[in-house]
């Protein structure tokens, strides 16, 4: 893993919400070598709300890091050292169960944040991220941001309303994960994944490619019933299937799966 370090410089999308911090980390991390023209001088972002002084505070400190796939961001049980934001790549978040058995709880995109809930409740982190390809994180040290926090209610606001955003999200998958039935829970996630990663340039794959085992860790199903369910799938000429891509032929009907559950 690289690391640098740039003194003085200056994200389940993730969350509108918390794009005042995450439209001056993607500037950034596009052209790290000309930050003083960054967005926080660009009158047509939202960041113009901040003061000068608030400005110059991001600009402090900018810690900038590399990860290759497979590469783990912070393990279950970290200490948080500041907001993390997941500038390029793709990332999932999950927790182990019983028997070592991964559930994964968030993917995350570009622009987007992660660990955050666990660095605004000064706890340990309770879930592990790991880069499921090559990803680029940057981070601000969790003093800057706490000193924004005391001297800024617009950007309070902003994050109590991500979080807001978060739980709701958090309670639907959580009605998804214990009341569907396999396919149903299988169909919404395949729904999740490209309403969240879109899809690639023809249209009907999604923009992302998961292990079957992930892919059964996401749907809170077994791995041979993960493979079964797409199987059965491909076979009604709902989705295609080549290795990992998937194809989405008939979102309709997937909707329809999804819905009825």
């Amino acid at each position: 893993m690289l690391h640098y370090s740039i003194i003085p410089v200056i994200n389940e999308s993730f969350f509108v919400n918390l794009c005042v911090l995450q439209h001056i980390f993607i500037r950034m991390m596009k052209d790290h070598k000309n930050t003083e023209n960054s967005c926080i001088e660009d009158q047509m972002s939202i960041f113009a709300f901040l003061t000068p002084a608030e400005r110059d505070l991001l600009k402090k400190k900018y810690i900038y890091q590399y990860y290759k796939k497979g590469d783990i961001i912070f393990r279950e049980g970290d200490k948080p050292t500041g907001l993390i934001c997941l500038s390029e790549g793709k990332v999932k978040v999950f927790k182990e169960g019983v028997g070592g058995r991964e559930q994964i709880v968030r993917m995350a995109k570009p622009v987007g944040f992660i660990g955050y809930r666990a660095l605004f409740a000064e706890e340990n982190h309770n879930a592990t991220a790991v880069a499921i390809e090559d990803s680029t994180i940057c981070t601000i040290e969790k003093e800057t941001i706490y000193k924004l926090l005391r001297s800024n209610p617009e950007l309070c606001l902003s994050i109590i309303k991500a979080f807001a955003t978060e739980l709701g999200f958090s309670n639907n998958r959580t009605v998804t994960l214990t009341q569907k039935h396999i396919r149903g829970r299988l169909a919404e996630s395949l729904i999740f994944l490209k309403d969240t990663y879109g899809y690639e340039e023809d249209g009907k794959t999604i923009k992302i490619y998961l292990s079957r085992e992930d892919i059964a860790n996401l749907s809170n199903m077994t791995t041979s019933n993960a493979i079964r369910t797409l199987s059965t799938l491909a076979q009604e000429g709902i989705i295609g299937i080549d290795g990992r891509k998937i194809k989405i032929l008939d979102l309709p009907k997937l909707e329809r799966i999804s819905e009825l559950g």
